[in-house]
């Protein structure tokens, strides 16, 4: 089946129907990281442009392994190489990559917005990795992958959602993917860094609760996920100091305990160890970050084979 977008720049964007046509490739993507040869030439002849223009290690490296395993000619681009440091506008840096006919431009940028800038003006297919406090789509596409590999069929399940919610682009990613698929989402925060309306991006309305004590719906949940403080971008007194933080909304083994027996834990990294999630719980047995991880780079697989015209079976 056809894919029916030319662009990924949200989650808001997609149907269910997409969705899980999304992660059934990912999941046939997979199985290539397990070959000794871990490349296909789906891609063959294609090129993909991965600017980021805002730090990163797992979505920068696994679009990159991504796009090579599928036999694409990839570019690398970072801030500090990227001749946005010497004054060129976004627009202009985008318009000049065009000129090169590239097949896909994945962008990174601090900016809300700035992919669906460059999606209004350039050719190529745009994937958004991360726009701002805006949205994280592969980030979230990736978490539906994990979760339906544990969960199965995500209606009707209730994942939790800790963090700093008003500034995490992957809690707003997540909330409308979950919702989409049916699932019951639980946002939890302390009430300087949850966001007024949150709750109007679930897909259809009705679907999300809203907390300001992670006790209360650690016994309720089955996916519990765990967010960062999003410290480059928050203004200061959110919150009295780490500890306390951690004190009352970090996840350690005694509030783990209280989870269901079969529930799992999630964190989209880089993990603050020992403020958000202790150690313990992050590398004990209901931990599936480091599995999110292996899905980043199948989704992101999926991704460029449907929109950089992948015509090759894998």
């Amino acid at each position: 089946m056809a894919f029916p977008h030319r662009h990924l720049l949200g989650m808001a964007d997609l149907s269910p129907q997409d969705i899980t046509q999304i992660l059934d490739l990912a999941d046939t993507f997979l199985e290539i990281s397990t070959r000794p040869i871990k490349k296909v030439p789906t891609l063959r002849g294609r090129t993909v442009i991965n600017l980021f223009l805002e730090p990163s290690t797992r979505t920068r490296t696994s679009f990159e392994i991504a796009a090579k395993r599928l036999s694409a000619d990839t570019i690398n681009l970072s801030g500090s190489t990227a001749s946005t440091v010497k004054g060129e506008t976004l627009l202009d840096t985008a318009r000049n990559l065009q000129a090169m006919a590239p097949d896909v431009v994945v962008l990174r940028h601090s900016a809300s917005g700035a992919a669906h800038l460059i999606a209004a003006h350039i050719d190529a297919a745009v994937i958004n990795a991360g726009d701002g406090m805006h949205e994280h789509p592969t980030q979230a596409l990736l978490d539906l992958a994990t979760i339906r590999r544990h969960k199965g069929d995500m209606a009707r399940l209730r994942v939790g959602i800790c963090g700093d919610i008003a500034h995490s682009r992957v809690a707003r990613s997540d909330l409308i993917g979950l919702t989409l698929m049916g699932a019951e989402v639980h946002l939890v925060a302390p009430r300087t860094m949850m966001p007024p309306g949150i709750e109007t991006l679930c897909r259809p309305p009705g679907r999300v609760h809203l907390h300001d004590a992670l006790d209360e719906v650690l016994p309720l949940v089955d996916v519990m996920m765990m967010l960062r403080l999003q410290s480059e971008r928050q203004s200061a007194g959110l919150f009295p100091n780490l500890r306390e933080y951690s004190r009352t909304f970090g996840l350690g083994p005694a509030r783990a305990a209280r989870l269901r027996p079969d529930a799992i834990i999630m964190h989209p990294g880089p993990l603050h160890r020992g403020v958000e999630i202790d150690p313990a719980v992050a590398d004990g047995p209901r931990s599936v970050i480091l599995e999110q991880v292996t899905y980043g780079v199948a989704v992101r697989m999926a991704l460029l084979y449907l929109l950089g015209g992948g015509t090759v079976e894998a």
